[in-house]
């Protein structure tokens, strides 16, 4: 066994590629990771656990890689894909084929949901659900840890059994969510092998040398028949799977069960669920018991087929009343897919007494949180508890949502931090380094999320670190930060950053004031007052301004990493840390040059000397007026701005348009001010060509024609405009809507 810091897809693709000869992929967010890790691999000639090099190939669709799978299956490769949402759909007609002719396989999906009234990239479960009729047996993984656990015992279970899995975990919260977890080496997997699983599936393949016809078109007299001979197969594969998960135990020491019960062994409120909700479930179920209740969890590993006696089984004896959580929504049902077989099997084992209500939570990848999951426990206290509920959300329209308990519960918190970065500042890549760094070379336990604007390039990103002596089972945002970074310093006019900072917590700044009187007339008064309150201290360095001397222009991620590092020495000695850094960032950047290897190296040594800690009680800030532009936009103030300024979650169902329609035109009202650097218009070097506007992607440079009799201030530069008589020219820039893209 091996101790490594990696994301969910990693994991995956490490034990898929052992199995795997050939991989048919096509990309798409957020399982696209997994192929590339293979293609790469392939590529630099790693070799699976049979000693052989796999070939990666990329299809022209995901139905062409599903086509292609299903091929291959039949002439007996060991085949896999890596897909999730519209993707996985589009493989559904080669699925059927693939679970009617049981030919063995793995699907890794880091689930993710369906193009409805809007498109999504983000996770739940509603991809997978969709799949759920097709014959694949599906696990699901709960953790970074569980995913490489659940696709070893997939691929074992579905040369054993010989029916397809779908290994599925949940898009980006599992998926991009990097974590320190234990990995066999190949040659323990190797052991788990049967070679007798290999030569059965081998001896049914198609080969001119013994044929056959599969795929056959058959009558109404005889296709029945044919569908119901297959049911032994599935009765089995219950057993088949636990009986893996205890060899898959014997080798790496973690013990699963397909249905594991977490909490009180006299519970009598119950919660079923699946994903990495399961993390965080387990710390309120601790936190609530903490203060004398009974409460527990029934964590779903086999989804399919559902075993209904196994599930009755791992619930305790004293159950009363239970609540089934779906990540997923089908319209019109009496209850989601989780909740409707939880129903038929406490009714087959003659345990229908168990009151059972079903709810809906975290579609789209909405917050699950400690407190959230309290508020499902509060009520299954009720006489009568509300079914088909949902929770995370404010649903003041047909007021199915539950309310969030007052008493919150706190999380096994011991170093939390969140980045505020703008998308391509290297923020995201430099926190990345760090987790690895302090996952690989402390005995800290780590968890580093990573929350994108889909603008990406220029959007705002938030990067959640949290370091523990102890395994992280928080599956959700940082709430409570005991270190806060800004990497653009726009976003104090923008944001509510110090709302998550707790008392006596650290604050760091990027900013090219750094002296008090500077500050003064530059930092927010709330800010200052909020920050006084909570008895915070207050760090500042100009990361820009290193960064462009050394020559790494708008991209100071490397500087703010380095000063994480320089105000962290409990976590690890600050020398050490960059040596660390350097090791790194030499590996990461010798491809593009010693140039950019030794740009990064220098901004490493710049740091010491100018990280400046701020005495926040001398600090007098100005009352200013805001330098943010706020339209005087009905729909802007009620709907857009609380977006921007990252509280869309408080949002309330009634803001919302039923089929997700919106006004056209409203990027013009986004007011962004971010970029560290700005175009500047050089009067005597223009030939009024308006190349600079044509190829502004933010159309934020813009050409002007001026009446020669307009007033203007003594500073507003004109030149004569070419071809226009009685006219003058001018470029002007739009501050607010550059995103400093440098194009």
């Amino acid at each position: 066994m091996k101790t490594v810091t990696m994301d969910g897809n990693n994991a995956a693709c490490y034990i898929s590629y052992a199995f795997c000869e050939l991989a048919l992929i096509y990309p798409i967010t957020p399982s696209s990771p997994m192929a590339e890790l293979a293609d790469e691999w392939a590529t630099k000639g790693k070799t699976n656990l049979f000693g052989v090099v796999p070939k990666v190939k990329q299809m022209q669709s995901e139905a062409g890689a599903a086509g292609a799978l299903h091929g291959a299956l039949t002439c007996g490769a060991l085949a896999t894909t890596y897909t999730c949402s519209q993707g996985l759909l589009l493989m559904q007609p080669n699925m059927f084929k693939i679970a009617g002719e049981f030919l063995p396989t793995v699907f890794h999906v880091s689930a993710r949901a369906i193009a409805t009234h809007a498109l999504s990239i983000f996770g739940d479960h509603q991809d997978v659900m969709a799949c759920r009729q097709t014959g694949f047996a599906m696990l699901c993984a709960s953790s970074v840890q569980e995913v490489a656990d659940m696709a070893l015992v997939a691929h074992l279970s579905t040369l054993k059994a010989q029916i397809p899995f779908l290994h599925f975990f949940d898009g980006f919260r599992t998926s991009h969510e990097i974590s320190k977890i234990s990995l066999p080496e190949y040659e323990e997997i190797e052991t788990l092998v049967d070679e007798e699983d290999i030569a059965r599936f081998r001896a049914r393949a198609l080969t001119p040398d013994a044929p056959m016809q599969r795929g056959t078109a058959q009558n109404p007299d005889v296709y029945f028949q044919n569908r119901e001979a297959g049911n032994p197969r599935y009765l089995t594969l219950p057993d088949t799977v636990q009986q893996t998960m205890d060899k898959v135990a014997s080798v790496t020491g973690r013990q699963y069960r397909l249905f594991d019960y977490y909490g009180a062994p006299d519970a009598t409120r119950v919660l079923v669920l699946m994903g990495s909700a399961c993390s965080t479930a387990e710390e309120t179920v601790d936190g609530l018991n903490a203060r004398g209740e009974k409460t527990g969890i029934v964590k779903v590993r086999l989804y399919r087929p559902f075993d209904g006696k196994a599930f009755c089984n791992a619930l305790p004896s004293t159950c009363e009343k239970i609540a089934v959580l779906d990540r997923t929504k089908e319209a019109g049902a009496i209850g989601e897919p989780l909740y409707l077989d939880v129903c038929v099997a406490l009714k087959e084992c003659g345990r229908e007494h168990i009151t059972t209500v079903g709810g809906r939570y975290g579609l789209g990848q909405k917050e699950f949180t400690a407190d959230d999951c309290a508020s499902v426990f509060e009520n299954l206290k009720l006489d009568q508890p509300k079914n088909r509920f949902t929770v995370g959300i404010r649903d003041d329209v047909t007021h199915a949502s539950l309310p969030v308990p007052i008493a919150p519960i706190d999380g096994d918190e011991s170093v939390s931090c969140i980045f505020y970065g703008l998308g391509s500042d290297g923020t995201v890549g430099a926190n990345k380094n760090s987790i690895s760094i302090i996952g690989d070379e402390t005995d800290w336990f780590v968890q580093g999320y990573f929350c994108y604007d889909s603008r990406k390039s220029g959007g705002i990103t938030v990067s959640h670190l949290r370091l523990r002596k102890t395994p992280v089972r928080s599956a959700y945002l940082v709430h409570q930060a005991d270190f806060i970074a800004c990497h653009n310093p726009s976003y104090l006019n923008r944001l509510d950053m110090l709302k998550n900072l707790k008392e006596g917590g650290v604050f760091l700044l990027n900013s090219p004031y750094t002296t008090e009187s500077q500050l003064n007339s530059y930092l927010p008064v709330s800010f200052v007052k909020t920050l006084r309150a909570k008895k915070g201290k207050l760090f500042v360095i100009d990361g820009t301004g290193i960064a462009s001397r050394v020559g790494l222009k708008g991209r100071t991620g490397t500087i703010m990493q380095t000063a994480f590092f320089y105000l962290h020495p409990d976590i690890m000695p600050y020398e050490k840390a960059v040596g660390h850094l350097k090791k790194m960032l030499k590996k990461k950047f010798e491809k593009k040059g010693e140039s950019v290897v030794q740009s990064n190296l220098n901004g490493i040594d710049a740091v010491q000397g100018a990280v400046l800690e701020i005495d926040v009680s001398k600090l007098c800030p100005i009352e200013k007026k805001d330098s943010v532009i706020l339209p005087n936009d009905a729909y802007f103030q009620k709907f857009i701005h609380p977006i921007l300024t990252l509280r869309g979650d408080k949002l309330p169902v009634s803001a919302f348009q039923e089929d997700g329609s919106c006004p056209t035109a409203t990027t013009r009202l986004e007011k962004h001010g971010a970029p560290p650097y700005l175009p500047k218009w050089i009067p005597e070097n223009c030939i009024q060509c308006n190349q600079c506007a044509f190829v502004c992607p933010h159309a934020c440079i813009r050409p002007f024609l001026i009446d020669k009799d307009e007033s203007a201030p003594p500073n507003f530069i004109t030149l004569p405009a070419v071809g226009v008589a009685e006219k003058r020219f001018r470029i002007q820039v739009s501050l607010h809507d550059c995103m400093g893209c440098s194009v």
